[in-house]
């Protein structure tokens, strides 16, 4: 990517090195808390009970602004590249975009929807309009799903970030609704979730590439990410693969929604809630 030019975000909160802002799960509560998603349980409701009888410890102010180091100016500067397309967008339809804030942690943080662990991959809570990211993902991404490049990195924050548009324009509280049913419409609704935020970052992508930062390679970067992403590719790692399962999508419906968004760039073109086949 060229971002040199590229303004820097200062909606970063840099937690790295801070350890458990606010208090933490402990070996015991980790432990369980991944024996429950193996074992087909809601993770975060054993996190919430093991926040309930977890000592808490004091907070302290996290540093904010562009951070100095290079992935942390790199994310940073994606960041600020979102900012500047989705603010152009909404400016267009008539309405103000507010942007969201990047947490940047190591192994463990503490958010409004919960506790994460880093194994569980970047999020966006939108409790608290923040996007929580522990950048040793990108090496996971390189090393573990053979997923490398910079463009690729910077589609993961642009999918967190196209969260961050649906809880904007409502999306988030339709989901909710439609969670209390049963876990297979559940299931059905957030693998669509996470499709249309796919489709946000291939939006992002197509004005990025109109603002000259895109380079040659940079879409089969984020295509080969969204590739290695998809829960069939990931399950099958596991050994089975059970499609009822999927909560974000297939590794083709990934890249489709994503290369939909790409040569839009119009994210009324992202509406895979209305699709009658994703």
């Amino acid at each position: 990517m060229q971002l040199g030019d590229q303004e820097a975000s200062a909606n970063v909160e840099d937690r790295r090195g801070m350890g458990m802002v606010g208090g933490g799960l402990g070996l015991g509560g980790i432990v369980i808390a991944l024996v429950a998603y193996f074992l087909g349980f809601d993770p975060s409701a054993v996190i919430d009970v093991a926040e309930q009888v977890t000592p808490q410890r004091a907070t302290r102010e996290a540093p904010k602004g562009a951070p100095a180091d290079e992935v942390g100016q790199f994310v940073s500067k994606v960041l600020g590249s979102t900012e500047a397309v989705w603010s152009k967008i909404f400016r267009q339809s008539g309405s103000q975009y507010r942007a969201p804030t990047l947490v940047l942690y190591d192994a463990q943080v503490r958010s409004a929807c919960g506790s994460a662990q880093s194994a569980m991959g970047p999020f966006y809570c939108q409790n608290d309009e923040k996007l929580y990211v522990d950048l040793s993902f990108f090496r996971e991404m390189r090393t573990r799903l053979g997923a490398p490049g910079d463009f690729a990195q910077a589609y993961v924050i642009a999918h967190e970030v196209g969260h961050h548009i649906q809880k904007l324009t409502g999306r988030f509280e339709q989901l909710e609704s439609e969670r209390a049913n049963s876990q297979a419409d559940s299931n059905r609704s957030s693998v669509r979730l996470e499709l249309q935020a796919d489709c946000y970052a291939g939006v992002w992508g197509n004005h990025a590439s109109a603002m000259n930062q895109l380079e040659a390679g940079d879409l089969e970067e984020a295509l080969n990410a969204a590739n290695a992403i998809g829960d069939d590719r990931l399950q099958k790692q596991r050994g089975r693969v059970v499609p009822e399962s999927f909560t974000h999508g297939s590794s083709e419906q990934r890249v489709r929604w994503f290369k939909r968004g790409m040569a839009s760039g119009d994210p009324k073109s992202c509406d895979t809630f209305s699709a009658n086949a994703l």
